[in-house]
């Protein structure tokens, strides 16, 4: 099974806060409830791929 990392990023603010590890094959995107340190508090944050 393949793994991979994934950056996870403010929806808010658009940093990458947290980078986190994915099975790939036959999954969906990430979206989780994270603390964002540029504004201090919890946000959702989504799943990018590193650019």
């Amino acid at each position: 099974m393949s793994r991979e990392y994934v950056w996870l990023e403010c929806t808010e603010c658009g940093e990458r806060n947290y980078r986190a590890e994915k099975e790939m094959r036959g999954t969906e995107r990430l979206e989780i409830m994270k603390y964002c340190p540029k504004l201090r508090k919890h946000t959702k944050h989504k799943e990018s791929r590193k650019k």
